[in-house]
């Protein structure tokens, strides 16, 4: 083949080798070679990774990277978004290699498909080359379909893509089906409303790594090899995310959102971020630092939490630990690097101080309870991967989440068009929306009940088929995110029109109790301490507008201890299919919401001061919720491994701690 010297505008073309000129960056856009010169500035000049990072933008998963011999870092991070846009990736094995710098740190990455010796990676490509992945074609641009009509929604089978060897569109079509169940029984996840050919794509990716030629043959590879449905999963959920991506839409946060949150004297001091589908953390760091810059000196006199969720553990654990690659340098700039984060020997890791604004934990959007009283909801590049059926669903939910002067940011491609009467355009280059007043309509799936688990495991107790209980249940990982949830997210509970409960969500017990007497699941029998007359009314207003009804600050108290609550009813929208058709059953979400700590109210006068006259502006209020944070904060950390070794202990609601 023809060896040359890479010249700027010049097209590529097959069976040729390109060598790159000196002092200069190449990229590859729309087939043709750009060259620009390297900048000025000191440190090391990553070419590869500025390769591979537009090959991954040009080619999707169309793109091979292969990282041989040489050494530093060079090409990890290239490789990297290669394999999260689906490509494939192969380094050279270590040990044969002269130079292992630049193999070995893809390796330690996690991002190496194939490690092989040079020969061996040959005799791969002559064999993926007549797999079915690589005839796909290049995948179509991923888009919102939140602005189009429901008529345009696809179904469950991938359109225009390679049959891997079925028999007919319709035997592919029932293979994926069977793919797309025993993915949903491996991670508890139904994927069916996602976009289909973003599945179809990861399977046929792992099959082409595990030498699968039919995805008949791969559903049945599933079955029998439950840890491959955790592989699937993890590349389905595969993190295409970078520090301030889309660099002008986090300005604009900073010209358009944070000034109008901070006037807003409704907020009283309290900041409070969401970002669903966090991936491993950057997005969610990324807000923490704009809003740190934004706040200058007055950051001190705000309390600010910013949540991250996603449904990927791997990702949370990381997003967690807040450590990056040394090439993360490479994104940021240095006066950002200098402020927010510190050199370690894995790379870099995000300061003390923005790691203790944010707080992560997995999350299903579409059926875990939504967070509430949010300023700003962060839900970008999201949408773009689910069937406008599901986007009908979580898009309400975000507007829930919401407070009536809140803001919704989307990512370039997202829009909620289609939802006018729920938001209007702040910003419609850079997707930035407020959500308008009106009552939010939520949607549930009833078929999938969440029950928190000591439900679950009561009920297994009792069954005539007791099993042993799945260690999942065990879990600690999945512990700690339910103390994430059970912490920040209001628990609450499900009723039908007869007042009864069919769902609870979360520990609900400080709210609802048992009557003595006959046993009733009716949610006013069930009310404690004051609850019902509150209950009753916000439960008939719900019922009469069909949206939402919401009370803040209702007096509560609790073995001698007082708080405030803040009280949702949410009218859910639920389809039941009967011999005409379907039917509308109405359910109604009522959501308890804590704000203030439990203070001891009898012999107390301090403290019954404190409840009579709390306001944002004492510090010594200030000071003691800081320090519920940090030790709510503590407690999780301990919990998900020991990255702090203080045990400590937290009373219920946080009334009090100790270390």
């Amino acid at each position: 083949m023809p060896v040359e010297e890479v010249k700027s505008g010049v097209a590529i073309r097959p069976n040729h080798v390109y060598v790159i000129p000196p002092n200069a960056l190449m990229a590859l856009t729309g087939g043709v070679f750009q060259l620009s010169p390297r900048g000025k500035t000191p440190g090391k000049h990553l070419a590869v990774n500025y390769f591979m990072h537009s090959l991954a933008q040009e080619r999707k998963s169309g793109a091979i990277a292969i990282v041989l011999s040489g050494t530093g870092m060079d090409g990890t991070a290239g490789m990297e978004d290669i394999k999260a846009e689906g490509g494939i990736t192969f380094a050279q094995d270590p040990t044969v290699a002269r130079y292992d710098g630049m193999p070995r740190s893809a390796i330690d990455s996690g991002c190496a498909d194939f490690i092989l010796a040079p020969r061996d990676i040959v005799k791969e490509l002559q064999r993926i080359q007549h797999h079915p992945y690589v005839h796909l074609g290049k995948p179509e641009e991923e888009e919102s379909s939140a602005e189009k009509p429901a008529a345009e929604e696809s179904s469950a089978e991938p359109q225009g893509l390679a049959l891997a060897n079925s028999d007919s569109p319709a035997s592919h079509a029932r293979d994926f089906s069977a793919v797309l169940a025993q993915l949903r029984r491996s991670s508890g996840v139904d994927f069916s409303q996602y976009k289909p050919n973003t599945i179809h794509r990861r399977a046929l990716r792992r099959m082409l790594l595990l030498k699968v030629d039919s995805l008949r043959d791969y559903s049945t590879y599933l079955k029998e090899h439950p840890e491959e449905g955790e592989k699937l999963f993890d590349d389905v959920l595969i993190p295409v995310t970078s520090f301030f991506r889309d660099f002008e839409a986090f300005e604009a946060l900073k010209t358009q959102v944070y000034p109008a949150i901070v006037k807003d004297k409704g907020n009283k001091g309290t900041i409070r971020m969401w970002a669903p589908g966090c991936s491993t953390g950057e997005e969610t760091y990324s807000l923490a630092m704009t809003l740190l810059e934004f706040l200058g000196d007055r950051a001190p006199s705000f309390q600010v939490q910013i949540f991250g969720t996603d449904l990927n553990d791997k990702g949370i654990q990381k997003a967690r630990a807040g450590v990056y690659r040394e090439s993360v340098a490479e994104e940021i700039s240095p006066e950002r690097m200098a402020r927010f984060f510190v050199k370690v020997d894995e790379g870099y890791r995000v300061n003390k101080a923005v790691r203790d604004m944010c707080v992560f934990a997995r999350q299903n959007l579409a059926s875990d309870p939504p967070f509430s009283q949010m300023n700003v909801v962060a839900c970008r590049n999201l949408l773009i991967y689910i069937q406008p059926m599901l986007q009908k669903k979580i898009i309400p939910i975000l507007h829930y989440a919401l407070k009536p002067s809140g803001f919704l940011v989307l990512g370039s491609s997202e829009s909620v068009a289609a939802f006018p009467e729920l938001f209007s355009t702040v910003d419609k280059k850079h997707r930035i929306y407020a959500k308008k007043t009106v009552a939010s309509r939520l949607h549930y799936d009833f078929a999938q009940s969440y029950y928190p688990p000591q439900i679950k495991l009561r009920a297994s107790a009792n069954s005539s088929n007791s099993q042993s209980v799945d260690k999942d249940e065990l879990d600690v990982q999945a512990e700690a995110d339910r103390v994430v949830l059970r912490e920040h997210a209001p628990v609450g509970v499900v009723i039908n029109s007869e007042m009864e409960v069919v769902q609870f969500r979360g520990q609900t017990m400080p709210y609802l109790a048992p009557p003595p007497g006959k046993p009733s699941l009716n949610v006013l029998k069930l009310a404690r301490n004051g609850l019902v007359i509150e209950l009753r009314s916000l439960i008939a207003a719900a019922t009469k507008n069909g949206g939402t009804a919401r009370k803040e600050g209702v007096p509560f108290e609790e073995n001698g201890h007082k708080r405030l609550l803040n009280l949702s009813v949410v009218a859910l929208a639920d389809k039941q299919p009967t011999e005409k058709g379907e039917r509308n059953r109405h359910f109604f979400l009522i959501l308890f919401d804590d704000v203030m700590p439990p203070v001891a109210s009898a012999g107390d006068a301090t403290s019954e001061h404190k409840f009579k006259g709390r306001n944002q502006g004492n510090e010594e209020t200030r000071r003691l919720k800081q320090e519920l944070a940090n030790a709510r904060d503590a407690l999780f950390r301990y919990r998900i491994g020991g990255l702090s070794q203080r045990r400590v202990s937290v009373g219920q609601r946080g009334d009090t701690f100790r270390e």
